[in-house]
């Protein structure tokens, strides 16, 4: 418990914002319209989805079932986090008076967890399956190439609620962050704010370092492929360039809006003297950071959709039309195994 001198929960730090400060900063037009926005987008992008799933290769069918997830999860969490935060600014309700128990922060404080990890682990399964897609074609077998990739998203998904549920366990705890609209992770010095703080930052910069890693070596077979000896007899399919497109500003965005937030929570849980002091008070300094690069974090479930949006063939085309008159390309995959053809 805090020292906050009352009976409440434990998600209540002290704090010193004012209701003039909490309305210059919470505008709720500010945040609906975000959060409207997001939730279009993405709706947009799974109408376009639900097009471009109807026929196609095994890989190319594998891959949208990642994007559909990924956008599913980008709706979902503008949709749960979007109405919490859009009722709390419209409001201004008193948290503590409203939640004392500080179930509604715990969920939300679950919620913005999962939602956070399940995009960047999402690009890191998309970017291992483009990795074997490319440079082990024969590896697996294609018939079971969309029941893998939905089993590989529920996993995640799995993953990500179970790791947000770890405060719930003590280990971590969920805490009302400035301005008093939004429940998260606690950057304290206690082992256990520590240890999820380190926890959530690793797992999201591993899975940034490896959706970079295998999507550099993706890349580098597809241009290998392009002007290899053989380029005039075989070039990668439109739909990979497609996708490794698509992959790389996945990984871009995604790498742009969350790496300054893992950053700064693992500098702050490992500063000394700690960052928070013993009453549970951060510098307005630190919470305005702390708020700064969370909205940054949430334009990647915005910017999701747009790239898949964006980066798809006809959109490419109509920039350049010359792309269009390339002749019909064969697959990438017998120079890449370099497997005898049979006659």
């Amino acid at each position: 418990m805090w020292p906050n001198g009352s009976a409440l929960g434990p998600c209540f730090r002290p704090t010193n914002i004012t209701p003039e400060e909490r309305r210059l900063i919470a505008s709720p037009w500010f945040s609906a319209s975000f959060c409207l926005v997001g939730l279009a987008s993405n709706l947009l992008a799974l109408s376009v989805l639900a097009g471009a799933r109807q026929g196609g290769s095994h890989a190319r069918s594998s891959f949208l079932t990642f994007l559909c997830g990924l956008v599913l999860t980008d709706f979902a969490g503008l949709l749960v986090t979007g109405a919490i935060v859009v009722a709390q600014h419209a409001v201004l309700f008193d948290w503590r008076a409203v939640d004392p128990g500080c179930r509604l922060c715990q969920f939300m404080g679950v919620v913005m967890v999962f939602f956070g990890l399940c995009p960047l682990w999402l690009g890191a399964a998309m970017a291992s399956e483009r990795y074997l897609g490319i440079t082990r074609p024969f590896s697996r077998p294609a018939a079971a190439s969309g029941r893998r990739a939905w089993a590989t998203v529920g996993l995640v998904w799995a993953s990500a609620l179970a790791l947000g549920l770890l405060p719930l366990l003590g280990v971590g705890r969920y805490t009302l962050q400035y301005p008093g609209s939004w429940c998260f992770l606690t950057l304290g010095a206690q082992p256990g704010d520590v240890a999820f703080g380190l926890l959530f930052s690793l797992l999201g910069g591993l899975s940034v370092g490896l959706s970079f890693l295998l999507n550099t070596i993706s890349v580098a077979a597809l241009c290998h492929v392009y002007h290899g000896q053989e380029a005039a007899q075989q070039r990668p399919r439109d739909c990979e360039v497609e996708m490794m497109a698509q992959l790389t500003g996945i990984m871009a965005v995604a790498t742009i809006c969350w790496m300054p937030l893992l950053v700064f929570i693992a500098q702050t849980v490992l500063r000394s003297p700690p960052a928070m002091s013993p009453t549970g008070q951060l510098s307005r300094a630190t919470e305005q950071r702390l708020l700064i690069y969370l909205r940054v974090a949430t334009w990647n479930q915005i910017l999701d959709p747009w790239v898949y949006i964006l980066f798809r063939r006809a959109v490419i085309r109509r920039l350049h039309p010359r792309l269009g008159a390339r002749p019909r390309s064969l697959s990438l995959q017998p120079q890449l195994t370099q497997r005898p053809t049979v006659q």
